[in-house]
């Protein structure tokens, strides 16, 4: 199958978003939209980095690339509605392979009626893979980082670590508990992408996603907002039998491990009734695990375990450092 071909099979036969003029066909996609801001974000995803054979089927990976793109619009409180895809196809990837990374893709797309809407298939020596979604929010409802103040409640959806408790389970092989709630939790996991947009009611509200592991989305947004976020350590959700695994990766999965795509954030406490609420309506797990403390040009993220006050590093993972 060449790339004109391989294109014409991904294509969508029909699309879902009204504001679509011209999706794949053409040099480029056009949509026209009123009334609303427009939110876009990319990822780029290389073999061996962020995604292996070894741990996932094709399928899992276009599914997990999708929903790393949509965890950045629930942390932006943008809806998403398009999606392009360029993909650099080494040899030793089958065609039908890689139609099963854009199965995987279909998914989780059909779920939230987002559309392809083109990209850019290039041939190379490993597989890469680089995601742009567009979304739309509301004027003046795009939730940004530098949104918290003091006084704020920080709280979090889901519980956390598990992503990473899936990969151990699948690199070391052996009887677990919850085994399959795990892996799923790593190889397919849902984005608060809906949650989120039932939050518009809040007016002012900090969201990050949790991508990188919590310490450092948390620091993300104190260094936006300037102040000193208390986090306290018997607040943190788990799941129920995540204390199987060693002490040591509890915690580092726990604060540090990400890729949970759950959202954290801070509220008025005045709004936080509204958000539990919500929450309960429509089944997302939600909890309360700290405060906005003070103002701090630098802004910082410490630790409250048993009274115990401690700065909580920023060891999450980044590329290049």
């Amino acid at each position: 199958m060449d790339e004109f071909s391989f294109i014409e099979s991904i294509r969508q036969k029909t699309y879902n978003q009204p504001s679509l003029i011209k999706g794949i066909g053409d040099d480029a996609a056009v949509f026209r939209q009123r009334h609303q801001d427009i939110v876009t974000a990319v990822d780029t995803f290389v073999e061996d980095i962020h995604f292996s054979k070894q741990t996932m089927q094709a399928y899992h990976i276009g599914y997990r690339i999708l929903a790393a793109n949509l965890s950045d619009m629930a942390a932006m409180g943008a809806k998403p509605a398009y999606y392009l895809v360029s993909i650099v196809v080494p040899e030793h990837w089958s065609m039908e392979e890689l139609s099963d990374i854009f199965k995987g893709m279909k998914t989780l797309a059909s779920r939230y009626d987002i559309d392809l809407i083109g990209g850019d298939t290039v041939s190379g020596d490993k597989l890469m893979i680089s995601i742009t979604v567009i979304g739309f929010a509301d004027e003046n409802k795009v939730r940004f980082r530098h949104n918290a103040k003091v006084g704020d409640i920080v709280f979090v959806t889901g519980t956390l670590g598990d992503s990473q408790a899936g990969l151990y389970i699948l690199m070391n092989p052996g009887s677990y508990k919850s085994e399959a709630y795990y892996i799923k939790k790593h190889q397919m996991p849902e984005p608060q992408v809906v949650f989120s947009n039932y939050l518009q009611k809040v007016p002012r509200l900090a969201l990050n996603d949790i991508s990188d592991g919590i310490a450092n989305e948390t620091a993300e947004i104190a260094e936006a907002s300037k102040v000193i976020i208390t986090l306290n350590e018997s607040d943190i959700p788990t799941s129920s039998d995540y204390h199987q695994f060693p002490k040591n990766l509890q915690q580092q999965w726990k604060y540090y491990g990400g890729e949970d795509f759950e959202i954290m954030g801070t509220l008025p406490e005045s709004d936080w009734r509204h958000v539990k609420e919500m929450a309960e309506l429509h089944g997302v797990k939600v909890t309360q695990i700290g405060k906005v403390t003070k103002a701090c040009e630098t802004g910082r993220v410490y630790i409250n375990n048993n009274d115990k006050i401690n700065m909580l590093p920023r060891k999450g993972y980044t590329h290049l450092k």
